[in-house]
């Protein structure tokens, strides 16, 4: 009489595992931007009071601080990440009404940074990541449970007065580099959540609106306009408001392919280029390492964007996918119009470069939202082929 037996049941791991070429891509930008920060101040002795080494040690104390908060998201768990979500916009919120009061600093012209002791911070940086989570929220919250999500127009609105809020107040600081930022990354979530394409259209519409209206209204500042004007005619006021363009287009032709050589760039060395640790860290790269080391920066940066949208499209998670999609928005757009500045194919607005420039305030929210895409990454749960992978099947034994 044949008697079955059936051979052991295999299964599929589950193996949630880092994603080690974005960190790898990370560690490159904060080596190369430590360098680019090193070099660009070094010779400033008005910045460094005689120690050439003082702005690489503070940035490598932001980036040491900034991957402590990376590794805290990245290990707590993903449904702590989404309670915690209100707080953390609410925290921005906060953190933006301080800096319009009298407490808040003006720096550069914009009243967006609050001064504790040697220490300052920017909440506008913060609350960047906040409208990415917190919009990523509502189309979570909305749309789970039902058979296909759907982003219709309450879940717009939602989004939007979501987004409104810090932008008001960013824009009454007037930041108007974070606020392009805001603005860029609030129609990428849209688009990438699903909106209907007319309520893209209309943002679209509102913001050119509201741009005219701001210039017409003398709402922006006269060096704010100033830039635009030298931006759409670079010949205008060479001596004025054209001449951070000027300077750092020089610095970036006088690399050629392989550059002058790190700490050699004679704009550099000579500190022709204003805020060069800064806004204009990618003219020393240009001028130093050249096409081919600005071109490697510039790789390292689509690394990180095509491992956030690859998060993003791998998870099944709702809230996961619209924060890793709205992340990638962040930092695509912020790296395009810094380094579009520095080339002469953006206006001059104070952006900092994601990783790269000098700054706690960047550096800390920059490098959270690696963490919470590497969060994302974790709960992500991908089959792992195995040798017990195989369906059951039934022998015949005589």
């Amino acid at each position: 009489m044949a008697a079955a037996t059936r051979t052991p049941a295999r299964s599929a791991l589950r193996t949630p595992r880092i994603d080690w070429l974005l960190m790898l891509a990370v560690l490159g930008l904060l080596t190369l931007g430590s360098l680019l920060v090193w070099s660009a101040t070094s010779h400033r002795d008005d910045l460094t009071a005689g120690d050439p080494t003082a702005y690489v040690k503070k940035q490598l104390i932001n980036v040491a601080i900034g991957v402590v908060l990376m590794m805290m998201v990245l290990a707590t768990d993903h449904r702590w990440v989404r309670i915690l979500a209100p707080l953390v916009y609410l925290g921005s919120i906060a953190g933006l009404a301080l800096v319009l009061s009298p407490i808040g600093t003006t720096i550069n012209g914009s009243r967006s940074w609050l001064q504790f002791g040697s220490m300052s911070i920017q909440p506008s940086e913060f609350a960047k990541l906040a409208v990415v989570i917190g919009m990523a929220l509502v189309v979570a919250e909305r749309s789970e449970g039902r058979w296909r999500p759907r982003v219709g127009t309450v879940e717009v609105i939602g989004m939007l007065l979501i987004a409104g809020i810090p932008a008001t107040l960013i824009m009454l600081q007037p930041d108007l580099g974070t606020m392009l930022v805001l603005t860029a990354t609030v129609f990428g979530v849209l688009a990438v959540s699903g909106a209907p394409r007319r309520w893209l259209g209309l943002m679209a519409a509102g913001g050119v609106t509201a741009a005219v209206a701001a210039v017409a209204s003398g709402f922006l500042k006269q060096y704010q306009v100033d830039r635009f004007l030298a931006f759409t005619n670079p010949d205008l006021d060479p001596r004025g408001a054209g001449y951070n363009v000027e300077q750092a287009r020089i610095a970036v032709g006088n690399g050629g392919l392989f550059g002058q050589g790190l700490f050699q760039g004679s704009q550099t060395r000579s500190g022709f280029v204003p805020e060069q640790h800064t806004d204009f860290i990618f003219t020393v790269a240009g001028e130093e390492l050249g096409l081919v080391g600005a071109g490697a920066l510039i790789v390292l940066l689509a690394v990180i964007l095509w491992r956030a949208l690859r998060i993003a499209a791998r998870t099944d998670d709702v809230f996961g996918r619209v924060a890793a999609a709205g992340i990638a928005c962040w930092f695509g757009f912020q790296a395009f119009q810094n380094i579009g500045m520095c080339l002469g194919i953006m206006p001059v607005t104070g952006v900092p470069l994601p990783f790269v420039s000098y700054g706690g305030s960047s550096m800390f929210a920059s490098l959270l939202a690696i963490g919470l895409l590497q969060n994302i990454h974790l709960r992500t749960t991908t089959p792992v082929p195995t040798r017990y992978t195989a369906a059951p099947r039934m022998l015949a034994v005589r």
